[in-house]
């Protein structure tokens, strides 16, 4: 018998500081977005930090944020802060470079 289950998607901004600008952190996380089926952006702030905007299902978002309170190997990660959004569509996952 089939299992009906409802997936709960919403969009949440990912600010994460420390040791992220310069390591391929915005390119390593749009392919961890990518594998997880995420979409939304994710940029560089003039204070060092980087911000991600990110759409999908609770799950795969909390897996997401597993892997973002790491980063790629030479990412020092020391504050990761999430705020919830409205629900927000995109195509795929990007990177903003304004």
């Amino acid at each position: 018998m089939p299992t009906n289950y409802f997936c709960f998607v919403q969009t949440l901004k990912i600010k994460i500081e420390g040791k992220v600008q310069g390591v391929f952190y915005r390119q390593s996380a749009k392919e961890k977005a990518n594998d997880l089926g995420i979409k939304g952006t994710v940029k560089n702030c003039e204070d060092d930090s980087v911000e991600i905007i990110a759409t999908g299902e609770e799950e795969k978002l909390k897996e997401f944020i597993t892997w973002c309170r790491q980063g790629p190997p030479q990412a020092r990660v020391i504050n990761l802060t999430m705020q919830e959004l409205s629900l927000q569509e995109f195509r795929n996952f990007s990177i903003s470079y304004f």
